[in-house]
């Protein structure tokens, strides 16, 4: 991607179990429509980022965050010409639900009200995290990680609505990402796959959508990507795990990969080969972090920690925002 000006490295910290961490910038990098097992915390710092979510397209300008919950399909590409630039924390919804236990009085499963929020001081803290990971500082990375949790939750945050299988076509959505699970490397056309359980092609189609926000065969490439995932986390090549989920050959897992986690294959698995080996990551905070944090306890932002942040629930256009004090991810 350097030659088109676009990076980004996704990796994780074996100090912050649960937790993958994201650091990019894009200019005509396109999101398609897909799902993360985990809850995604991005920090705008410059740019603008517009993504699909519910029923309209959200917009998060510098400054702001765009929040997605477990397994909401939503879309991603730029809302300006010169794209977007942010760093993100993908917390596992386990580690998210023992922040809340501890620091909120949220009954049920927590989550996120609004996909995006205005919140300056929450962008800074997210790619501190980054940077306190990058140092080998795990005690700020968890720190500061739990401090940007706790902040969202209480400033955006909510018990998530449960899903209950009641209507005929709920449960025949239900069968079918069950079969499709099961026969992913050799799916069934629509047509078979309908009349296996005894259904018309366009009322499994509705169906499907209905229930989990996308057709079945636009599920079945999320889900492939994300078995492809656990795969090369568990040191499989990338020509081996796109054969085993059903991709015709490597490039073929790499043009999916790449449009919904944002790196191709080969970079992701060597970053999850690199924190394995234990290769990166310092024992003691660095000088220049401390420093950073003398400076930010004496001139920080805490005056804006009692701002109160605005919730973006029917934006209307780009926001103009301000510039994140994160400064380059």
């Amino acid at each position: 991607m350097a030659g088109s000006g676009e990076r980004a490295r996704h990796w994780q910290y074996t100090e912050l179990p649960g937790v993958d961490l994201l650091r990019a910038r894009y200019i005509r990098k396109t999101f398609v429509r897909h799902t993360h097992e985990n809850f995604v915390i991005a920090a705008i710092a410059d740019g603008v980022e517009v993504f699909h979510h519910g029923s309209g397209d959200q917009y998060a300008g510098a400054g702001a965050l765009a929040l997605v919950n477990p397994d909401t399909p939503h879309t991603g590409r730029a809302g300006v010409p010169e794209g977007w630039r942010y760093g993100a924390v993908y917390p596992s919804p386990e580690v998210v639900a023992g922040i809340a236990a501890e620091t909120t009085t949220i009954r049920g499963t927590p989550g996120f009200v609004s996909p995006v929020l205005d919140d300056p001081y929450t962008v800074a803290l997210v790619h501190q995290v980054l940077r306190a990971t990058d140092e080998g500082n795990a005690l700020a990375a968890d720190t500061l990680l739990r401090v940007a949790v706790t902040r969202l939750l209480r400033l955006n945050g909510g018990p998530l609505p449960q899903r209950v299988v009641r209507t005929a076509g709920a449960r025949i959505a239900a069968r079918a990402r069950a079969v499709l699970e099961e026969r992913m490397a050799e799916p069934p056309t629509l047509e078979r796959l309908a009349a296996d359980l005894g259904t018309s092609s366009f009322a499994l189609l509705r169906a499907y959508r209905d229930a989990y926000g996308m057709p079945p065969h636009a599920w079945l490439t999320d889900a492939r990507v994300r078995r492809a995932r656990r795969l090369l986390d568990t040191g499989t090549a990338p020509a081996e795990a796109a054969v085993a989920v059903g991709f015709t050959d490597q490039p073929h897992l790499n043009r999916h990969f790449s449009r919904i986690v944002g790196v191709p294959p080969g970079a992701y698995q060597r970053e999850r080969k690199n924190v394995q080996d234990g290769s990166r990551g310092l024992v003691l905070p660095s000088e220049a972090w401390q420093n950073r944090q003398f400076s930010q306890q004496a001139h920080g932002p805490t005056a804006q920690a009692g701002r109160t942040p605005r919730v973006r629930k029917n934006p209307t256009g780009p926001s103009s925002g301000t510039r994140s004090e994160s400064g380059s991810p």
